[in-house]
């Protein structure tokens, strides 16, 4: 029998964790249900106004809330149980808390009576809180009913607090069963900014006056900051960026290198430059070949964490702040610049060199590279896991023209892109266009079904080279050509699209590829385009791994 309803003028705890939820904005969760976590679950499908996609594991449900989050804008929450069901969605939360992403992890516990005692109460886990604590920006514990509206609003504050990422929020079972008051909910707590030194800011300005060869290092602290970061590219100022800032100023612009942040054509020009402003970048190992890459000797680094005043590089100046601040500030002295005339030529010249780079480096895989970029609708996403064909290309083209279009598991893991690539399509209702590789495809590939049945538009470019393709150059670049455990079974994949209801298409030959992408676009829902690699040929290069130091 139904329980009694409760008590006038109250709601369970999960009802007001969904009434807090939407009056922050959110649209979209992903998760697994469980007994630990469905009294949110039943606010949710209640009230109607946050739709919950149900994934097929809670990795996959983290990935789709990261890539939700970030193509969006809009915060995505990831809703798992205790125990096994938090920690299988720990390594995606790696990679949220990687790449700064906003998002918030929703996890059950076991009754209060029983929590915290080793008695191996099902679905307990040891350290629950120092694992979440581990792979999230913060974590937070409801220990009482009354404490659930002001902590969830707390964790939603704190993940939209610079430096952004990834919150978990723990509520135990009987907590969420319990009733309170059916207050009417808040909206969300302010965000403070942290507002540049002006002392800094004016040494900025005049640093940036003086200039006669300026660089922009965007990274993804900056994603917000595209308006006033275009005006500096018009003003004749180069753009450089990390992968995680790809579009901030679009890759189209004259003066954008977009992410060729160590192709020897934009080496030699840092060595040319005698200014580089760094905004929001961690400037990462793989993308200075470990912190070796020559970057000009003037190098102000603009962060909103003081961590990285001279972090993996030393600076001649440091200025704490957002980033769209500071670039917005600098964009009101574009007219006192003093640009070399030939600056812009240098820029272009760097960048059509990187460009030949890249296609000799591709080999016949240059083709590809064309055909996705005319067959890539405007709209799309362009989403990464971690692959041969991602290393080598997909980092860089095709061109991005906001930052919002890139998803790329940063923190190198892979299979994880196909789960991204639902997460974009479902929660931005556009298209997305997954790069994966066999190996990484195989580690998540029930996620296509979650996609299908969300009404997703997606399409999986798979590049199907048999095993790790990585691994085995590495081998041979460092192994004497040994070959261990790179080699993969998979099952054919016409049969596993077939039995999964979805399209499936074979480019055994370049000429096909983008006619099959356009018809794949065409057709909608989740289609797999699979690149038949050993029939083609290899890359004109061995990539063997990021760059090594020195090398």
């Amino acid at each position: 029998m139904p329980k009694d309803p409760m008590p006038a003028g109250t709601v369970t705890v999960g009802e007001a964790v969904a009434r807090v939820l939407e009056a922050h904005g959110v649209t979209d969760a992903f998760g697994v249900i469980s007994i630990h976590n469905m009294p949110v679950l039943d606010a949710f499908a209640r009230r109607g106004r946050i739709r919950f996609i149900p994934a097929r594991g809670e990795a996959g449900a983290s990935n789709m809330a990261d890539a939700a989050t970030r193509v969006t804008g809009r915060t995505a929450v990831c809703v798992t149980s205790t125990g096994t069901g938090a920690g299988n969605a720990a390594g995606a939360l790696v990679e949220a808390q990687t790449a700064g992403t906003p998002m918030l992890h929703l996890t059950g516990q076991i009754d209060r009576a029983y929590l915290d005692r080793g008695w191996g109460f099902i679905h307990e886990a040891a350290d629950q809180p120092g694992l979440l604590r581990a792979v999230s920006k913060a974590f937070f514990r409801v220990s009482r009913p009354e404490e659930a509206v002001p902590v969830l609003r707390r964790a939603l504050q704190v993940a939209h607090a610079a430096p952004t990422g990834p919150v978990s929020v723990e509520i135990p079972i009987d907590v969420q069963k319990a009733a309170v008051a059916a207050d009417r909910p808040a909206g969300p707590l302010p965000v403070a900014p942290v507002p540049p030194d002006p002392a800094a800011l004016d040494r900025l300005i005049e640093a940036l006056g003086r200039a006669r060869r300026p660089l922009l290092w965007l990274g993804g602290g900056a994603r917000g900051a595209a308006a006033p970061a275009r005006r500096l590219a018009d003003a004749g100022i180069g753009i450089v960026t990390s992968v995680a800032g790809r579009g901030v100023v679009d890759e189209a612009h004259p003066m954008s290198l977009g992410a060729f942040t160590i192709a020897p054509s934009v080496e030699d020009l840092y060595r040319e430059a005698d200014l580089m402003v760094v905004v929001g970048s961690h400037l990462r190992s793989n993308e200075t070949r470990t912190y070796v890459t020559p970057l000009p000797a003037d190098l102000v680094r603009v962060d909103v964490d003081a961590a990285a005043d001279g972090r993996g590089y030393p600076g001649s100046d440091f200025v704490q702040g957002d980033a769209v601040a500071v670039l917005a500030r600098l964009a009101e002295h574009v007219d006192a610049l003093s640009i070399d005339p030939a600056w812009a030529g240098a820029v272009e010249a760097a960048k059509a060199a990187a460009e030949a780079k890249l296609a000799a480096d591709a080999g016949p895989y240059a083709a590809l590279i064309d055909a996705v970029g005319a067959a890539l609708p405007a709209e799309a996403a362009w989403v990464r896991d971690v692959t041969l064909s991602n290393s080598i290309w997909g980092n860089r083209r095709p061109l991005l023209d906001r930052p919002g279009r890139g998803v790329h598991a940063l923190g190198g893991g892979i299979g994880q892109g196909v789960a991204m690539g639902a997460g974009a399509a479902i929660a931005a209702g556009r298209p997305a266009l997954a790069l994966v590789g066999d190996g990484g495809f195989m580690l998540n590939p029930v996620e296509l079904m979650t996609a299908r049945e969300a009404g997703a538009s997606l399409v999986v470019l798979l590049m199907n080279d048999g095993g790790y393709g990585v691994i085995r150059n590495i081998q041979d670049a460092h192994y004497g050509g040994r070959y261990g455990y790179t080699d993969l079974a998979n099952p054919g994949f016409a049969d596993l699209a077939r039995a999964f209801g979805i399209g499936h298409r074979r480019i055994a030959a370049l000429a096909e590829a983008e006619p099959a992408l356009r018809r794949a676009f065409a057709a909608g829902g989740v289609q797999l385009v699979e690149v038949d690699m050993p029939a083609i040929g290899d890359f004109a290069i061995h990539f063997a791994g990021p760059p090594a130091k020195g090398a």
